[in-house]
């Protein structure tokens, strides 16, 4: 809301022009091409020093694989060490990994330390041993925004490589998540989801491969008989886990897909052969999302000797939220929405600033997920591929939001056309720090009904991450109380987009912003 009797007001603008779609497919565009946008970038450049980026904080189960890769920028090579690795864990010191297993339970502080040829960096860092994991919501990527359900072995690691090439590891950036179509038929020693064989030649060599490179590995399911995308589920009619696809005689169209739960379960199986494979990460999807179906999986998961990430999709109509006190005890996600598309009204209106009644469950290791990022090349299948219909102000506002509500950030963009103001957009530390604060704290609105809103965000150092944002369709001035935001004295503000001070200010401050756009600042009080 706009507040009267303003103590400043603070010009601050993001450009106002369009995305580099047009806003419906088949129309002309409305704003320059791809190359003009540099001009648009705001991150600053990473220095040539090293700096570690990433969370604070990491889980690990006791005895499981500690798989974590420091993210680090600065000019290579750089040097990582570490003072405080308790018993069993190790560190690779040109690679900044650290693995190895730790037996015992307990908080172990760490500081992290890397060095190259223009200076050095030492970082504190909090490694939990016990049973809570994913302690700060996952970065990464999942296919189906972009492939919908053709994901390959071939597409899975380019996207793999793009993630290291473009320099998005050394920000946190961390899964490679194969949605649905991976999958073959049940068999092999576990009788197991296999992958198709015309896609993936060899998955395990290709999890490794991904390894390899710091990252980790996502895979898909559903505890039905068949998926959305018609690939066998975790559970069957017959004993031997094959199931008859589609009913005799019905054309094979998806509407009349038997989404139903089936007699026989083969949960255990599968969550074996994901720890076999080497797989970090589980997207579960169906719907009605409901607690007996979560806790099977996760007591499955919870048994191989490995930790998985287990996150549920999809809400279909907000199905989900009668039950999500017994679903938030052990899923690590759950989406809160059905499915995103790159257009404003889905984004903001239907998703991002409807989220507020799902704050109290979001905590470490167990996440609100508003969806994947539809920025950059998105498009549902080969043949549907274009840019964003989203404004570069949407897409700030899309990322700032995201990183407001602590949710998990899944790009579904194709990694391998990636430009510079989309790895800008990523490659922020200071806004991805307010979306990994180890506080998971999910921001909530504080300033009543309306286009402009202002959302309040508790971080883990007693500071405050304060979104300004304009739903409006023209430039407003919107300003932060201190009362809204229950400070008093003097507050430091600081930019986090383009990672400058603005000053010390008294009772509120305000800033101009675009229709569709945003100000991300950090606050915290003058010492």
């Amino acid at each position: 809301m706009r507040l009267r009797n303003l103590a400043f007001i603070l010009i601050l603008t993001f450009p106002d022009i369009r995305a580099i779609a047009a806003d419906a497919p088949g129309s002309a565009p409305t704003t320059a091409p791809a190359a003009d946008l540099s001009a648009f970038i705001l991150t600053p450049p990473a220095p040539a020093s090293p700096r570690i980026n990433g969370p604070s904080v990491f889980g690990v189960r006791p005895g499981h694989p500690l798989l974590y890769r420091i993210p680090a920028t600065g000019n290579r090579p750089i040097a990582f060490s570490a003072t405080g690795l308790p018993p069993g864990a190790t560190l690779d010191s040109s690679t900044g990994r650290l693995g190895g297993a730790v037996a015992a339970e307990g908080t172990y502080p760490i500081i992290l330390h890397a060095s190259n040829a223009s200076g050095s960096y030492d970082r504190s860092f909090r490694l939990v041993v016990g049973d809570t994991i994913a302690l700060t919501p996952p970065l990464g990527w999942n296919s189906y925004n972009v492939w919908s359900d053709q994901i390959t072995q071939d597409r899975a690691l380019d996207a793999a490589k793009a993630m290291v090439s473009s320099g998005l590891i050394e920000h946190g950036w961390t899964y490679i998540n194969m949605d649905d179509g991976w999958q073959g038929e049940r068999g092999g020693d576990l009788k197991a989801m296999q992958p198709n064989p015309r896609r993936f030649t060899n998955l395990k060599a290709m999890v490794d491969l991904i390894h390899d490179m710091g990252l980790k590995v996502g895979i898909y399911s559903s505890p039905w008989v068949v998926t959305y995308a018609g690939r066998l589920g975790a559970s069957a009619e017959n004993p031997d886990g094959t199931s008859q696809r589609w009913p005799p005689n019905v054309p094979k169209n998806k509407k009349q897909l038997p989404f139903a739960i089936g007699k026989y379960h083969f949960v255990t199986n599968d969550a074996a052969q994901y720890a076999a494979w080497g797989v970090d990460y589980l997207k579960y999807d169906w719907g009605p999302v409901e607690f007996p179906e979560t806790k099977e999986m996760y007591d499955a998961l919870h048994a191989v000797n490995r930790d998985i990430v287990f996150s549920l999709s999809n809400n279909h109509v907000q199905n989900m939220f009668k039950d999500i006190g017994n679903v938030s005890t052990v899923a690590n996600a759950w989406r809160t929405t059905t499915d995103i598309n790159d257009n404003w009204k889905r984004v903001a209106d239907d998703i991002g600033f409807n989220q507020d009644k799902w704050a109290p469950f979001a905590r470490p290791g167990h996440y609100n997920d508003a969806d994947m990022l539809v920025i950059g090349v998105v498009g549902w299948g080969a043949a549907r591929q274009h840019s964003t219909h989203l404004t570069v102000d949407e897409e700030y506002t899309h990322i700032s939001l995201w990183a407001m509500l602590s949710s998990p950030m899944l790009l579904g963009c194709d990694l391998t056309r990636l430009d510079p103001f989309t790895v800008s957009l990523l490659s922020n530390d200071e806004v991805l720090a307010v979306d990994q604060d180890a506080l998971v704290k999910q921001a909530v609105s504080v300033s009543g009904p309306g286009p402009l809103q202002v959302y309040r965000k508790e971080l883990e150092d007693g500071a405050l991450a304060v979104g300004l944002f304009n739903r409006g369709s023209d430039s407003a001035s919107i300003t932060a109380d201190w009362t809204q935001l229950k400070l008093t004295g003097r507050q430091t503000v600081r930019d986090l987009w383009r990672q400058k001070d603005l000053g010390a200010f008294e009772n509120s401050f305000s800033a101009t912003v675009p229709p569709h756009g945003t100000l991300l600042v950090r606050v915290v009080a003058v010492k």
